[in-house]
């Protein structure tokens, strides 16, 4: 359906544009908290998983002292002449810790495992969520926004927070336990030494916070241009006959280059900005460490500490480091996370249809009685398309709709099918205003074949039959007779069975719009609208087609939009429009009789 370039104004006036929304981290991730919550027991599974692996890891370097402690023991006594080293429990400490690093290493893995099923069960129903809301929103948000961008948030920006989920909160809470307990361990070997760490953390806190702080934009950004990089190419890709019949390949090379390049450089000011959190902090605990190494030598010197215990000290502040600097490396993918999120979550809080009155009116048994009563409408405030329109249609006319590029043909089409709502007045089906019945049912009663014909991968039955679920065999094929289209169909190799590949693109486009006529023929509705529906199919089979269709329809209401003048000679009233008002109407005849606006319309086609 094609539609006025105003309407993007007007959707992206009266909607959050997700580019210029306020970004609230907490709120990202209490919304990502919600969805995990969902598995709240396999999440507390996973609790005990990491804690348990994580204190058998810790286990290890206390083991290592006590081994190291016994050596040292030893020695002294064959130093003394009065014994040797005891190499049964050194094995039997290197024993333990085998078993306990062992132990830890299986449940690791298995929390490795869990998680992974966590978070497939979260991007599953994150993923659902998207594709429900999506369903949800009203034609103009489609219209403002490009599907190459739509994709990315359903595709690749889930796939982010996948990622980050499967991996990334396992780290944090494996290095989180880690953290205490190493900081444990070292309170009770030697407190004097853990103060070099009073100081060296808050330092490395700080400058993560503030480095994440800057870099937390730049993944937003990254994450946005990858989405417009996506638009643009799904345009292209879409446009390659027109792009290649207009000799436009090195324009568009050049405009992809340019988009390709602004992606590129987002990655790389991302990534180049977050890489240095790691480096940063991974400084810090190795300066850490070695203050560790030069005061433990010196609290040895003075006998305060053994070589045992500054073996488990330096252990375990690798431990208490360790975690700190692979956290600070993973801030990169949690904030790329993040920005996947907040792009998710805004498409997520776009505004739906208006819901249905709680009373509203379900349609059943229309008849076909349509009116406009004093109908104004426009995209935007400030330029209106339908001006005070008035419209009186009974049940079973056929109905044309013409006037130039512009006029407002589409719209009022919109406007019946409630795409869009009117700014004032109101339109009646059989004496209901439609404001006032559920949207399901008013649709229900339109058939509609518009101009740009849609066909989804699937068999040629499945597509014609798509609007009626209980369509039987016979059926579909009499539509398809009567939309001149069996015989094509039959020709092909598997016939009715036939698959369609992407949209139809192994037929051509007539074809493809006889499928769609064939498709709305099927349908048990009281109301037809073709909006240039024949455009794609010669004058002859279009001819044919309205034969058909008029002894289909029957006592059936039949808006039709057409360029085509000749087409429309037989119907039962022509409305002609032209700046949002009906400025004509009557039978062909009547109209040329006249010879002013649809007058002119006519001759200007053939002269």
């Amino acid at each position: 359906m094609k539609t006025p370039n105003l309407r993007a104004n007007t959707y992206a006036a009266s909607t959050r544009n997700a580019d210029n929304r306020s970004v609230d981290k907490k709120g990202t991730l209490i919304r990502l908290g919600k969805y995990l919550w969902q598995y709240k027991y396999l999440l507390l599974l996973a609790l005990f998983l990491t804690v348990a692996s994580n204190l058998l890891a810790l286990v290890g370097p206390k083991l290592s002292g006590y081994a190291i402690g016994v050596i040292e023991e030893g020695q002294e006594l064959v130093d003394k002449g009065i014994g040797f080293v005891i190499i049964e429990k050194v094995l039997y400490y290197a024993g333990l810790m085998l078993a306990f690093y062992l132990a830890s290493a299986i449940l690791s893995y298995c929390l490795n495992v869990l998680m992974i099923h966590i978070s497939r069960k979260v991007v599953y129903r994150m993923r659902k969520d998207v594709f429900d809301k999506l369903m949800e929103l009203p034609v103009g948000y489609f219209d403002t926004h490009q599907s190459g961008d739509i994709i990315s948030r359903i595709s690749y920006d889930i796939d982010t927070i996948n990622t980050s989920l499967s991996n990334d909160i396992i780290q944090v809470l494996a290095s989180l336990i880690t953290v205490i307990g190493s900081l444990a361990m070292m309170i009770s070997i030697s407190p004097a030494l853990v103060i070099i760490f009073v100081f060296t953390v808050p330092l490395s806190a700080l400058l993560t916070k503030k480095m994440t702080g800057m870099t937390r934009p730049l993944f937003r950004k990254r994450s946005a241009k990858l989405g417009e990089l996506n638009g643009f190419v799904e345009e292209m890709i879409s446009g390659q006959k027109t792009l290649k019949a207009y000799n436009q390949e090195k324009n568009t090379i050049g405009k992809f280059d340019d988009k390709n390049e602004e992606a590129v450089n987002a990655y790389y000011k991302a990534d180049y900005y977050g890489s240095m959190v790691g480096p940063t902090v991974n400084f810090i605990n190795n300066l850490s460490l070695t203050l560790v190494g030069v005061f433990g030598a010196i609290l040895y010197l003075k006998e305060i500490m053994l070589i045992a215990d500054i073996s488990s000290f330096v252990l375990y502040s690798r431990k208490f480091s360790g975690p700190i600097n692979e956290t600070a490396n993973l801030m990169s993918e949690f904030q790329s996370a993040i920005a996947a999120a907040e792009r998710v979550f805004n498409l997520m809080d776009e505004l739906e249809e208006s819901v249905d009155a709680k009373d509203a009116y379900s349609l059943e048994n229309v008849e076909g009685n349509v009116e406009f009563r004093d109908v104004d409408f426009g995209y935007t405030k400030e330029k209106r398309i339908i001006n005070k329109l008035n419209l009186d249609v009974t049940k079973g006319k056929l109905i044309a709709i013409v006037g130039p590029t512009g006029a407002g043909k589409t719209t009022l089409i919109n406007l019946l099918m409630r795409f869009y709502d009117v700014d004032s007045g109101k339109i009646l089906v059989d004496g209901h205003a439609i404001d006032e019945v559920t949207r399901e049912s008013l649709r229900l009663s339109y058939a509609m074949v518009l101009q740009d014909t849609w066909l989804f991968h699937g068999t040629i039955y499945d597509n014609i039959a798509y609007g009626k679920e209980d369509a039987t065999r016979e059926e579909v094929i009499a539509a398809a007779k009567a939309a001149k289209i069996d015989q094509f169909i039959r020709r092909l190799p598997d016939g009715y069975d036939t698959i369609l590949s992407d949209d139809g693109t192994n037929i051509s486009k007539g074809q493809k719009q006889l499928m769609t006529i064939a498709r709305a023929m099927l349908l048990d509705a009281n109301m037809l609208i073709l909006d240039e529906a024949t455009s794609n199919v010669d004058t002859r089979t279009e001819i044919q087609i309205q034969q058909a269709m008029r002894k289909l329809m029957e006592n059936k209401t039949c808006f039709v939009i057409a360029h085509r003048l000749s087409t429309i000679r037989n119907a039962d009233r022509i409305l002609v429009i032209n700046n949002g008002e009906v400025v004509e109407q009557g039978t062909h005849e009547e109209l040329m009789a006249k010879e002013e606006f649809y007058y002119k319309l006519y001759r200007a086609q053939y002269e």
